[in-house]
C-alpha cells in the first residue's frame, strides 16, 4: 500500500488491522518489521493519502476496493494438518467486510491462497441479502523479502485474476488502471481468477523445487570432489534454464514456500492426483534433509561430539536484508545442537529479538550477541546460516586467532572463499565442495 500510495498520489488508502501496537507503529513512521527502503517509501505518503487504523468498520464502509492481506498458515489441526491452508482468518474477514459494506466493492485476494478460494469468498460475500454485489478478484503478491520495495517498483509480472463475466472483466480492467500507472501494461497480466491464485502456488514450488534439486546435486558433489558452485554455473548458463536459485546452502526458509508447496501437495491429493503430491512433498522432504545432514556434518567433522563446545551461529533469519525468522533453517540447526548439548550463540544484524522469542524454552542453553566477533571468541567453531554482507567483510585473521583451535568453519550459504579460510588456519567445510582440513 505504501508503494500504491507512492504512485496513485489521488487515490486515498487505508491500512485497517486489529493489531493496535503494529498500527501505532506504522502510522508513527517507524515500521514494526525491517525492509530495505521502506521507511523512506512509508514517508512519502504517511498521512497525505496513506493512513493507518484499526476502525476497521468504517475502513470497510469507505473503500471502494478491499485487499484481504490475512495470514493463510498452514493447518495444525483437523482434516488436512500440516498441509492445508488454514483459512479461518480469510472467512473471518469475509463476513466482517460483509457485515460492514453498505453499497458494491471489488475485493482482492493479495493472500496466498489455494485455488477457487475467491469463489467461496464470493459465495459468502454475496448471500447476505443486500441489493448489491461483490466482485472477487485474485492479485497475488510477488515480493520478496530484503527486496520487497524493488519488487513492487519494478515487477516481473503483476496478476491479475477475475470472473468471466462482463461485472468481473470491469473490475478487473478498474484494478488494471491502478498498477498502470508505474508498471508497463504488458507486464500487467490478466486471466482467470482460479488461473491466478494457482500460479501464485506454482511460481513458489518452482523455485523451491531448484533450490531443492541443486541442494541434492551438493550432496553428491561432496562425496565425488566436484565443486557446485562450478557445476551451477554451467547448469545456469543453459538458456533455458538460467542462473537464479541455483546457490547451495543449508536450504530454504521463509513463511511461502514450505507452506506453499504442502498447499499445492494437498490439493492434488484432494483431487485423487497422489503421484504429483509425492512429487511436492519430495521437495520438502529434501530441504528437510539438508538442514539436518548440515547439522550432522558439524558433529561428525568436530570428533563425533559438540558437548560443551562452543558454536557461533551466523545469521538467524531465514535470508539477508530481513529479520524474519519464519521457517528459517537456523532454528532446526540451533534446536539440533542444543540436543547435542553444544554452547549455542547466536547473532544476527536484524533478526535477534525474533531468535530470542523463537528459542526461549532454551534459553537457558543459548547465547544472543549482537557482536558478531564477541559470539565468535573462545569458539569452536563457526556455522554461517543466513548471507548477511557483513559476514562477507569481517575480519577472520582476528576472529580464528581468538577462537579454540583447531578452529571450524562450517559455511552453509557459501559465502566465503574456502582456500582464504583455510589459508587463515580454518578447517574449512562449504556445501557442495570438497572440505579444506589442515593435518
Amino acid at each position: 500500500m505504501a508503494v500504491m500510495a507512492r504512485h496513485c498520489p489521488d487515490i486515498r488508502f487505508i491500512v485497517a488491522d486489529i493489531d493496535a501496537e503494529k498500527i501505532r507503529a506504522w502510522d508513527s513512521g517507524k515500521p514494526p518489521i525491517y525492509e530495505p527502503g521502506l521507511t523512506e517509501v512509508l514517508a512519502e505518503s504517511l498521512h497525505r493519502n496513506l493512513f493507518f487504523t484499526t476502525d476497521i468498520g468504517p475502513a470497510i464502509d469507505q473503500a471502494d476496493m478491499i485487499f484481504v492481506s490475512v495470514n493463510t498458515p498452514t493447518k495444525t489441526f483437523g482434516e488436512g494438518a500440516g498441509y492445508a491452508a488454514d483459512l479461518q482468518y480469510w472467512e473471518r474477514t469475509a463476513r466482517t467486510v460483509r457485515a460492514h459494506a453498505r453499497g458494491p466493492k471489488i475485493v482482492i485476494e493479495k493472500s496466498t491462497v489455494p485455488v477457487r478460494t475467491a469463489e467461496a469468498m464470493e459465495y459468502i460475500l454475496n448471500q447476505g441479502g443486500q441489493p448489491w454485489r461483490f466482485e472477487v478478484l485474485s492479485n497475488p503478491e510477488f515480493l520478496a523479502e530484503g527486496t520487497a520495495i524493488r519488487d513492487l517498483e519494478m515487477p516481473d509480472r503483476v496478476l491479475i485474476g477475475g470472473a468471466d463475466t462482463p461485472s468481473g472483466q470491469a473490475a478487473v480492467a478498474e484494478l488494471v488502471e491502478i498498477y498502470a500507472r508505474w508498471v508497463p501494461r504488458d507486464r500487467i497480466l490478466t486471466m482467470h481468477v482460479w488461473s491466478s491464485e494457482l500460479s501464485k502456488l506454482a511460481a513458489n514450488a518452482f523455485l523451491a523445487q531448484r533450490i531443492s534439486s541443486i541442494n541434492a546435486i551438493s550432496e553428491l558433489c561432496e562425496v565425488s570432489g566436484a565443486r557446485v558452485q562450478e557445476v551451477a554455473r554451467a547448469v545456469g548458463m543453459d538458456s533455458r534454464i538460467g542462473p537464479k536459485f541455483l546457490e547451495a546452502g543449508v536450504g530454504f526458509g521463509g513463511s511461502c514456500f514450505r507452506k506453499d508447496i504442502l498447499n499445492l501437495a494437498y490439493l492434488c491429493r484432494y483431487y485423487g492426483l497422489h503421484v504429483a503430491a509425492d512429487y511436492w512433498e519430495a521437495i520438502v522432504r529434501f530441504n528437510e534433509h539438508q538442514q539436518a545432514r548440515f547439522v550432522r556434518n558439524i558433529v561428525h567433522r568436530m570428533f563425533n561430539t559438540v558437548v560443551g563446545k562452543r558454536i557461533a551461529l551466523f545469521g538467524f533469519a531465514f535470508k539477508a536484508d530481513t529479520g524474519d525468522i519464519r521457517e528459517s533453517p537456523a532454528i532446526r540447526v540451533a534446536r539440533c545442537l542444543v540436543e547435542e548439548r553444544a554452547r549455542v550463540v547466536v547473532t544476527d544484524p536484524e533478526a535477534l529479538d525474533n531468535a530470542r522469542r523463537e528459542l526461549v524454552d532454551v534459553a537457558d542453553r543459548v547465547e544472543f550477541c549482537s557482536d558478531p566477533y564477541e559470539a565468535a571468541r573462545g569458539a569452536d567453531a563457526i556455522a554461517i546460516l543466513t548471507a548477511w554482507r557483513i559476514y562477507r567483510e569481517l575480519d577472520y585473521r582476528a576472529i580464528f586467532r581468538d577462537m579454540v583451535k583447531p578452529a571450524f568453519l562450517f559455511d552453509g550459504r557459501n559465502l566465503l572463499d574456502p582456500r582464504e579460510m583455510y589459508e587463515i588456519g580454518f578447517n574449512v567445510f562449504p556445501v557442495g565442495s570438497p572440505p579444506l582440513v589442515h593435518g
